[in-house]
């Protein structure tokens, strides 16, 4: 028999910062969702690229955009703007930065259990 769960972001189960940014992470249901919050001026490449070692972020994402600007260029040199409200996918191979000067803040579905986590 399955059990009901509840979580909150406001008492999250880890917490990770990182250089202009921030990701809480709740367990829920045999799942880890993140929330991240990045702040203007965060850009993968500065802020997490030195945690991660990789030449470009390798985590898969399936985000819902809460609030800021995001953008992302893909290894393949595709752009993608995400704003508030959108839902993106993300394969592996990607940078991305908060246009504007409004904090960008997403929850992530899928690539947050290893992100900006210190070896």
């Amino acid at each position: 028999m399955e059990l009901a769960e509840l979580k909150s972001f406001g008492k999250p189960d880890e917490i990770r910062e990182f250089p202009k940014g921030r990701l809480e992470l709740v367990k829920i249901g045999g799942a880890t969702i993140g929330r991240a919050v990045f702040e203007p001026g965060w850009r993968w490449a500065t802020s997490v690229q030195p945690l991660a070692k990789t030449t470009s972020c390798e985590a898969p994402h399936f985000q819902y955009h809460v609030s800021g600007v995001l953008k992302i260029l893909m290894d393949d040199g595709t752009e993608i703007v995400c704003r508030p409200g959108d839902v993106s996918l993300l394969p592996s191979g990607h940078d991305a930065w908060v246009e504007g000067k409004e904090p960008a803040v997403v929850v992530d579905f899928q690539g947050m259990i290893d992100y900006a986590k210190t070896l």
